[in-house]
């Protein structure tokens, strides 16, 4: 069995979240995603419209996520791919190079982002149009 991993936000949903899971778990048979709680969030100064716990029940609803994992910090990488039996750790490529160092326990496989779409550009659409 290969086990893949990914970590992210995953906050409103949309086509690259799913694009990027679905190969994820394509490369594998086994997807562990791992998810910013809202602690971590807050030390990235990065805020979810959804709780942790609602970020969680929907991933856990994608038929290509096995496990929801959550993320409290950076530091915890290394220990999910021992822990998970990582064969192959995936991210989008706008994150090229930052796992590399992962490289010593497993694959790590950028994918490409999905051209037009992404969290950002939604919430700043969203406040565009109030």
């Amino acid at each position: 069995m290969k086990n893949i991993l990914t970590y992210g936000t995953f906050d409103l949903i949309h086509a690259g979240h799913i694009n990027l899971l679905r190969r994820a778990k394509e490369l594998g048979d086994y997807l562990v995603v791992g998810i910013s709680t809202d602690e971590f969030n807050k030390l990235k100064n990065k805020q979810a419209y959804h709780s942790f716990d609602n970020r969680k029940m929907i991933l856990e609803s994608i038929r290509f996520v096995d496990k929801v994992i959550p993320e409290h910090s950076w530091d915890q990488k290394i220990d999910d791919v021992k822990r998970y039996n990582i064969d192959t750790f995936v991210m989008g490529d706008d994150w090229k190079g930052h796992f590399d160092f992962l490289l010593e326990y497993c694959e790590v496989v950028y994918f490409p982002r999905t051209e037009g779409i992404s969290t950002s550009g939604i919430k700043k659409n969203i406040n565009n149009n109030q």
